[in-house]
């Protein structure tokens, strides 16, 4: 069945227009993009340690400590999942000691999720690694590159969030 759905989604790719590409030659650029974008996300979680953090886990984590304490909803809501799914990222961040639970203030049903100190150092390594991989990088790039590579990162951003 996955097998089937793939083959579908292959055949959908290579034999439809897409609205807004010009030519048939920017076809083989979209999976170039695709591939250069993930091969820079798994260098920069590599860099990032050996602890075992799943892309969602770590949104969770950057949005805590972004917003401060959360509702599982509230968090499902802002990272685009279901309640059911968040409590499940949620219970395993809470079992790996890294947020907890505390009442909510106004309603007797809900919790909200919270760092822990644990959790609270482990983000700020992480970030401090990303950043500095990065950073490394980005200083072997002549100033030109550098200034083409941050205006693509405005509009990388500007599509993410549509």
């Amino acid at each position: 069945m996955r097998l089937q759905r793939a083959r579908n989604v292959l055949e959908e790719c290579t034999t439809t227009s897409f609205p807004g590409i010009r030519s048939h030659e920017e076809k083989p650029a979209i999976g170039e993009l695709i591939h250069a974008v993930g091969l820079l996300v798994r260098r920069v979680r590599a860099a990032a340690g050996p602890e075992e953090l799943s892309l969602s886990a770590a949104a969770v984590l950057k949005r805590l400590d972004q917003d401060g304490p959360a509702t599982i909803s509230s968090l499902a809501r802002a990272e685009s999942m279901t309640s059911q799914s968040m409590g499940t990222i949620v219970a395993a961040l809470e079992e790996d000691g890294l947020v907890k639970r505390k009442p909510h203030p106004t309603d007797g049903r809900q919790f909200l999720i919270q760092f822990t100190e644990k959790g609270k150092v482990l983000r700020k390594s992480r970030s401090a690694a990303k950043r500095a991989w990065m950073a490394q990088a980005v200083a072997q790039l002549d100033k030109d590159e550098q200034d083409v590579l941050f205006e693509a990162a405005k509009i990388l951003k500007r599509l993410a969030e549509r």
